[in-house]
């Protein structure tokens, strides 16, 4: 076998000038000089004997030699971590790295919870958490980057093929109104209610709005119908904006757990609808497992569904 025209140090660099923008910034990211960083980008090109990038302007190009190099050297480096991991595992448990995948939603509220029970009987495993959208992190898992995510939007269909998706848990979708609002007092309201609401939404390409307005029309409610006075880009923001008294929001339950417990939102019931969300776990099953990505899903997941409900839940 033949040597190898480039490096995994090589790969990195080249790998972290695209992700970053330009050589500088690379540079500051690796903790190395940026004339250490051009002198390797220069002796790769030598062994390779072709040109990575463009020298037509000032922003890090790459030629299609160069993309072909970023793609392959993305999955090389992938093979490694995971390689470092699986030889982690054979102290089982007494060391290793588990990443953990979610979207925004299910990142933000969920997982910090179920990863600090897992650090509570695991403290010397390395957990961290990358919260994305489903799309990014769906493509995360399949490239190798991320050991398992719970998602709660739609799969890519180029990867639904690739990746093995598991119902996890119902999340259910709240109406939350200021505890002001003359609603509040009443236990149940219309659907036709609804139409008189002032509402702060999140934009009109996120999963979250894209799943209420399903399941709103399925229930002849017509979420074209309502009037929204602002779109918003995060759930705090919605929150923060309802408990100001500036409209009604629909968000997960699991948002707004503590505003609840506090009494500062009202969580308002629609006669006869309930707005549910699946919850996915997914892995790619022709990748390695490590034992903390099994250990997490057999000891921390399960505690979180009910049997009978698959509802999300809170263990005391």
């Amino acid at each position: 076998m033949r040597d190898l025209p480039f490096t995994l140090d090589q790969l990195r660099i080249l790998k972290a000038i695209i992700k970053e923008g330009s050589f500088k910034r690379a540079a500051d990211s690796l903790y190395v000089s940026q004339p250490a960083i051009s002198l390797q980008i220069q002796n790769l090109e030598k062994q390779l004997n072709i040109p990575l990038f463009e020298r037509s302007n000032k922003k890090a190009t790459l030629t299609e030699a160069g993309n072909l190099l970023l793609r392959y050297g993305g999955r090389i480096l992938a093979l490694c971590e995971e390689t470092c991991r699986a030889l982690e595992d054979v102290q089982n448990l007494q060391s290793g790295t588990l990443i953990i995948g979610a979207s925004q939603t299910t990142g933000t509220y969920l997982m910090p919870r179920l990863i600090g029970l897992f650090r509570q009987r695991y403290p010397q495993v390395n957990v961290q958490l990358q919260v994305h959208s489903t799309r990014l992190i769906s493509w995360s898992v399949a490239n190798g980057q991320v050991d398992l995510a719970v998602i709660g939007g739609e799969v890519p269909n180029e990867l639904k093929d690739t990746l093995q998706i598991t119902s996890y848990a119902e999340d259910e979708l709240a109406l939350i109104l200021p505890t002001s609002h003359n609603f509040a007092k009443i236990h149940n309201i219309q659907k036709e209610d609804l139409y008189r609401l002032r509402f702060i939404a999140l934009d009109k390409q996120s999963t979250i709005r894209k799943v209420i307005d399903k399941v709103l029309n399925q229930h002849d409610i017509d979420s074209s119908r309502f009037n929204i006075e602002m779109e918003l880009n995060s759930i705090e923001a919605i929150k923060n904006a309802v408990q100001s008294g500036l409209g009604a929001a629909f968000v997960s339950v699991s948002a707004i757990a503590k505003e609840l417990e506090l009494g500062i939102l009202h969580w308002s019931r629609i006669e006869n609808v309930t707005i549910k969300r699946m919850l996915s776990i997914i892995i790619d099953p022709n990748r390695y497992k490590s034992k903390a990505a099994e250990t997490f899903s057999r000891e921390i997941l399960t505690l979180f569904v009910t049997p009978a409900q698959d509802k999300i839940f809170i263990e005391n």
